[in-house]
């Protein structure tokens, strides 16, 4: 997302830009709804006081872990790896021990509410330097179904579009943090910028 948002606001600064698992425009639909349920479960918990908790609001990072889990899979790797109630139980289980005690309520609410606004959608025209833009078809946060690449990619001078395809191998939202998945696009683009 700041990708764009550099890419407009400083087009002269750099010399390639690859923005992954995002799309340049307004937090809407489902994507804020998601967000803004985790951010009511932070804040609904008593034990938040408003952010000035002594411990963490534990109901609220289990709320808060529940709807990352589901906003960060991917459909395909989860029905086969999760293939029965048992395993898919203790699976989840086993993310809540380990994600919650790696949480500060806070942190997260910001992080999550820093987006709020972000809306780069008015000045994709500005972005002159090369840009390879990627999604993927499981990314729960950013469907392809929406057709946001089809709209807004046209206006984007140097860029290309490309949408990971879905399989059993993807990660959902996580898939861009999986080189495997885009090192070629990312080779094309140095090679397209000079670099």
């Amino acid at each position: 997302m700041h990708i764009f948002v550099w890419g407009e606001t400083h087009p002269e600064f750099a010399d390639a830009l690859m923005p992954m698992a995002c799309q340049p425009t307004a937090i809407t639909g489902r994507n804020r709804l998601w967000r803004a349920m985790l951010l009511d479960g932070i804040r609904s918990d008593p034990a938040w006081q408003g952010g000035d908790y002594v411990e963490q609001p534990r109901q609220g990072l289990r709320t808060a872990v529940d709807l990352l889990l589901l906003a960060g899979s991917a459909p395909m790797p989860m029905q086969r790896d999760l293939a029965t109630r048992e395993i898919a139980d203790g699976w989840l289980a086993a993310q809540q021990d380990r994600r919650i005690p790696a949480l500060d309520a806070n942190d997260l609410w910001y992080q999550v509410n820093a987006s709020w606004n972000y809306d780069p959608s008015a000045g994709l025209e500005k972005i002159t330097a090369p840009l390879t833009w990627i999604n993927s078809a499981d990314d729960f946060i950013n469907p392809p179904e929406l057709g946001l690449s089809e709209q807004y990619a046209p206006r984007i001078r140097n860029g290309r579009y490309r949408l990971i395809p879905n399989s059993v191998d993807g990660h959902g939202h996580g898939t861009h943090t999986w080189a495997v998945f885009w090192k070629a696009d990312l080779a094309e683009l140095l090679a397209h910028s000079g670099r």
